[in-house]
């Protein structure tokens, strides 16, 4: 016994331990970007079919056997199929630009606009989506939008969002430090979990950083309170400086790191339960 797995362990070569290691890091990095969404279920439907598959050979259930064989040889097109929104976000993350075209300066400045922005909006209880272009490009939304392409403040910001302003549905794209543009749609995420009472603005939200690694900023029409939203996750029930070290840290490639307050441990998306603020 010891003999044979001696022999089987100096038929591995290097080569073969590096081929192993990378399909295995490929494999938990598709797992990971998949958790908590409704792939992970249609992955476990098809983990199904396919062992219902090897029964049926075994027991020579024929029938059953050539229609999963049938099903089953046009495997890669149903994964591409049923997996489309989570093929698209791992070709953006693996394809994306970490290139932003900000220095910390012009960081600051546009940190600074959003707050301010956002709480004048809050007082005023006018809603308000704001998201802010990182790595992963937002052009597709950008050119679908009123191309705006003004330098980031607050004055423009607030005459987008005014109720009488022409362009105040839908949100505003910030890339490269300016305004792009206005009247811009995002994916309302799919996420089953969400609480009833989130609006169109909070699910578009996080429905954009569910497929892009985008920073939002919702201001509820409803209540004023101002939330972030980012990775799936939302922030809410914010006060200016919590925004501001939020941005900070997001806008900086870092995470969010959560204190005793729990108000900053609201979170929702799929990795939490917590309930949301309105």
């Amino acid at each position: 016994m010891l003999n044979s797995v001696l022999g089987f362990l100096s038929g591995i070569s290097v080569l073969d331990l590096v081929d192993i290691a990378a399909v295995s890091i490929i494999l938990y990095w598709i797992l990971l970007l998949i958790k908590g969404t409704r792939a992970i279920q249609m992955l476990f439907g098809l983990i199904i079919l396919g062992g219902s598959y090897i029964l049926a050979q075994e027991v020579n259930l024929d029938t059953l056997e050539w229609i999963l064989e049938n099903f089953l040889g046009s495997i890669v097109i149903v994964i591409v199929v049923l997996f489309q929104d989570e093929i698209r976000r791992a070709l953006a993350l693996v394809g994306s630009n970490p290139l932003t075209g900000v220095n910390p300066r012009e960081q600051k400045h546009i940190i600074e606009e959003l707050v301010k922005t956002s709480f004048m909006l809050s007082g005023k209880r006018i809603g308000a989506l704001i998201a802010v272009e990182k790595s992963t490009g937002l052009k597709n939304f950008i050119e679908k939008g009123s191309a705006i392409d003004g330098v980031l403040s607050q004055d423009l910001l607030l005459s987008i969002f005014m109720p009488f302003s022409p362009i105040h549905d839908g949100a505003v794209i910030i890339s490269r430090g300016k305004i792009a543009a206005a009247q811009c749609y995002f994916p309302l995420t799919m996420n089953q979990r969400l609480e009833k009472i989130l609006g169109t603005r909070h699910r578009a939200a996080l429905g954009l950083t569910e497929e892009t690694d985008a920073v939002v900023i919702i201001v509820s029409e409803e209540t004023g309170r101002v939330s972030a939203a980012c990775e799936g996750k939302l922030y809410s029930r914010l006060e200016a400086e919590e925004l501001r070290r939020i941005l900070e840290r997001l806008l900086a490639g870092e995470g969010v790191i959560t204190s005793k307050k729990w108000w900053e441990r609201m979170r929702i998306g799929p990795h939490s339960g917590k309930k949301p603020a309105a």
